[in-house]
Formats: structure tokens, C-alpha cells, sequence
């Protein structure tokens, strides 16, 4: 193996691994954990409102950022916000974003060195008897925003609006003519009051095999970027490459065979191709984001999304998602539901946490060109954190040693590595030892040296550093 080229081929934004906090999470609401099936794309069981001031979370969060928090999820579009004007009382079951709760998450933000991405409500209103969308509501919280000196960095409109009729009935979906029409008010209520905000959309949900589902129900991306008058920022999209057991539709259920296969993670590629090839069309001077992914839809699979496994898809969605040309990854989620980086319960760091921490301290943002020609190994290589240096991930996903001759890199400096007892184990290691905090820190110096032999373990995700 060699480097094709010492040219950086893509870059990624510095905040490139972010992650989310679901509203239904935050704000106390349904959610997965505990549900064994779905009720509109929530989770059957309500759980407590996240307290965002505890003292470990922070110190995990420290450790991962800087990033953006994506704060949305499927109850974003029935929240009622504490700024409402609203004379209706709120429906049965609504969340109530309180003022305490905004106030404490912008606290959050600036305490781990985080930037706000918030899922603005659409509402669950059908056009015909209601009209169009009303911006009220997002005035009344960015003008909250502003006087208090909080910063949304990145604001969106609805949550998988392409999806509504399978969270919320079929007279709930918008079309995408309809929906350009009521993005464009949104766009021009972000520029007016709060200038400084960036606008995503149209984040529409793809599923493996099938893309965004429906025609022309759901496969709305395309036609709205054409009906849409007003620039956006940042054109993004949602993915998860495989169902869990709660998940009323699945293409591709998640299991062991089917997150090691190698053809489990073509489809990320073959739908971001999509989305970049209609940003040039209708948005060229857009971002291309991946604004919510995870191991598997509806809260992640129990036993599988929590386990050394799970690194293998997060590993190389994060590799790839860099080749081409995603510019930031947002991880659902960081707190909550099986596919979590942080178990909400115990406030401990599930295996995914790790691979996340390894590339941040790794992983710089130039990306170049390096290929594989074994399929159950996947290479990726960017610039590390100091110049004149390099790093390859090394993602051996069979159950053989490989041989692994570089050329091109220059001098083999440190290598990290992540194993663990079995595929569905709940502990992994890094260089053979069991990775914790040391008074609220986590060092790279902690852990032993591995000898500079050109060997990748069976099963393992491997970080190769380089002086070029």
C-alpha cells in the first residue's frame, strides 16, 4: 500500500466528529431505551430530562470536543418552546422546552467548547386546513437568543421532513414544492434575526438499499434544492446503516454479519454521490454535511450498538465520510439510547466513545488519497494534528492477521490500537489495556507502546502515526 499523493484529495471541518443530544432526551420525552417497539418514529417509553450539569459529563464531552451538538430528533417538530406566543394549550403529550433548559444547554456549549445546531419546529400542521408555515414561533426564541447573548450556529427547519408521513400520518407530508416555499421563510427569518447563524436542510432521511423510500413521496431532496429560491449553507442528510429490532421498516436489520460486511457500507458513499451531485446543481456554494447518522435506526440494537462491533461501521463512516467530501459527521447520539457514546444510566463511555476519542486526538483535516485491495480492510489517511505528519486508520474487519507494507508515508512513529475479547464485548482496549480517566483525563502517553511491526490484528480499528 502506498500514498497516491501528498496533495490532500478533501478537507474536513475542525469540529468534523460532532454528535447529537435528541430533543425527546433533553427535554425529557419518548425515547428508546426500555421500548420495544415504536409509536410514530418515537420510542414507546417517557424518560426524565437530561440534566446537563453533571461534572462526569462534562469531563467526557471535554475530552471529544471541540464539536457541534445537534439538538433535534423526531419530537422537534411538536416542542413548545417557552417563548411561544401560542393561546392554544400545548396537545396531549407535547414537550415543553423550558427556559431553564435552553439556558443550561448554551451553558453546556460554551463550558466543552461546543457549537449549537438546532432543529427549529416545523409543526405538525396539515397545509390544506392551515396554510403555510409560520415563523412565530423561531422569532420569538432567536429573539430570546440574541437578547441573552446565545449563539445558534447552525439552524434547520423540521426533522426528515421526507418522513412525515411514516412518523405522522400521510396528511402530514409535505410536498417539496410546499416545503421550498416554507424554507425559503424560514431562510429569510434566520438571515434577518440571527445573521450570524448558518442554515441547514433539507435533511432528509436516507435507508440503506432504498435511498429516501417513496417516489414522489419521500424522494423530495431533489426537487425541493430545485423549487428552493433562498441559499443555504449547508445542504445535509440522515443515515443509518442498519434497523435495529424496534424498527417498523428494515432493508438491512443489524447484526455481526451485516456490520462486517463490507458491502453494508457502500451505501453511504452511493447516496452522499447523490446529494453532492445535486448541491452543485442547486446549491454549489453549500457544505455537503452528514447531519445525523448512527449504527442503527430507532435507538440503535440492544447488545450490538453498545459493543466493540459497533466501531467497525463508526470507523470507516468516519473515514469515508471525510474521502468524500462530508465535511462534518453527526453522530446520534452522544447521551442516550443504545447507540450512544455516553450511557445515560451509568454516565460511562461505550466503545464508540473511544474510537471517536483516538481520531480527535489523531485525525487532522487534510484528507489524501490512499486505496485498499482487500475489501475486509479499510485505509484512510489524513494529516495529524502537527504539521509535518500523517496518520492512516486501519480497519481490519475479518478474522485474519494482516500484513500491511507502507510506502510513501515516512517514518512510523506510534501506532494505537483497539481490540477487544469478542465482537460483542462491552470493554474494549487500547494497546492491551482498558482505557479510563485519571482525574478527569485521558492521555495518549497512558497507554503502552506497540512495537512499529507492519502486523494489523484480527478485528481491530489501528491508528498509524507517521513523521513525513
Amino acid at each position: 500500500m502506498q500514498l497516491n499523493s501528498t496533495t490532500p484529495i478533501a478537507s474536513i471541518a475542525p469540529r468534523y466528529l460532532s454528535f447529537s443530544i435528541d430533543i425527546s432526551v433533553l427535554a425529557g420525552g419518548f425515547w428508546w431505551e426500555g421500548s420495544t417497539g415504536t409509536q410514530r418514529g418515537l420510542g414507546t417509553q417517557r424518560v426524565e430530562a437530561l440534566d446537563l450539569c453533571q461534572e462526569k459529563l462534562d469531563v467526557l464531552v471535554k475530552a471529544l470536543g471541540p464539536a457541534y451538538v445537534r439538538v433535534g430528533g423526531s419530537e422537534a417538530d411538536k416542542v413548545r418552546y417557552f417563548t411561544s406566543t401560542e393561546s392554544q394549550p400545548p396537545c396531549d403529550n407535547a414537550l415543553l422546552l423550558t427556559q431553564l433548559m435552553w439556558n443550561q444547554l448554551h451553558d453546556f456549549c460554551q463550558r466543552n467548547d461546543l457549537a449549537l445546531m438546532f432543529t427549529m419546529k416545523y409543526g405538525l400542521f396539515e397545509r390544506r386546513q392551515q396554510g403555510s408555515w409560520q415563523a412565530d414561533d423561531v422569532i420569538a426564541l432567536l429573539k430570546y437568543s440574541h437578547d441573552n447573548h446565545q449563539t445558534i450556529d447552525v439552524c434547520e427547519l423540521g426533522n426528515e421532513l421526507n418522513a412525515y408521513w411514516a412518523f405522522h400520518g400521510f396528511t402530514s407530508q409535505p410536498s417539496a414544492k410546499n416545503l421550498a416555499k416554507d424554507y425559503d421563510t424560514f431562510i429569510r427569518c434566520i438571515r434577518q434575526h440571527s445573521p450570524y447563524s448558518k442554515v441547514a436542510g433539507p435533511g432528509s432521511a436516507f435507508w440503506p438499499r432504498i435511498g429516501e423510500a417513496i417516489k414522489p413521496l419521500s424522494n423530495i431532496s431533489a426537487p425541493f434544492l430545485d423549487y428552493l429560491e433562498e441559499p443555504l449553507d449547508i445542504v445535509d442528510w440522515h443515515y443509518y446503516p442498519f434497523q435495529s429490532t424496534r424498527s417498523p421498516v428494515k432493508t438491512r436489520v443489524a447484526s455481526v454479519d451485516n456490520i462486517l460486511s463490507p458491502n453494508s457500507l457502500k451505501d453511504f458513499e452511493k447516496y452522499s454521490k447523490q446529494l453532492e451531485q445535486l448541491r452543485d446543481q442547486y446549491q454549489p456554494t453549500a457544505q455537503l454535511w452528514t447531519g445525523e447518522t448512527g449504527s442503527a435506526q430507532c435507538g440503535g440494537q440492544a447488545k450490538l450498538s453498545d459493543r466493540f462491533v459497533s466501531c467497525f461501521w463508526w470507523a470507516d463512516q468516519l473515514g469515508r465520510g471525510a474521502k468524500i467530501g462530508q465535511k462534518v459527521m453527526v453522530r446520534q447520539s452522544l447521551i442516550g439510547g443504545d447507540y450512544a457514546l455516553i450511557n445515560r444510566q451509568t454516565l460511562k463511555p461505550n466503545p464508540d466513545y473511544w474510537v471517536s476519542w483516538l481520531w480527535g486526538k489523531l485525525m487532522g483535516t487534510d484528507v489524501y488519497d490512499v486505496q485498499s485491495n482487500d475489501p475486509f480492510v479499510q485505509i484512510y489517511c489524513h494529516s495529524a494534528k502537527k504539521e509535518g505528519k500523517c496518520t492512516l486508520l486501519i480497519i481490519n474487519m475479518s478474522a485474519s492477521p494482516k500484513i500491511l507494507n507502507c510506502h510513501g508515508f515516512g517514518s512510523k512513529k506510534k501506532r494505537f490500537e483497539i481490540t477487544a475479547d469478542s465482537l460483542t464485548s462491552k470493554k474494549i482496549r487500547i494497546n492491551g489495556i482498558k482505557p479510563r480517566f485519571k482525574q478527569g483525563k485521558v492521555k495518549l502517553g497512558d497507554f503502552p507502546k506497540l512495537s512499529k511491526l507492519n502486523i494489523v490484528s484480527p478485528y481491530s480499528i489501528n491508528f498509524w502515526c507517521f513523521t513525513v
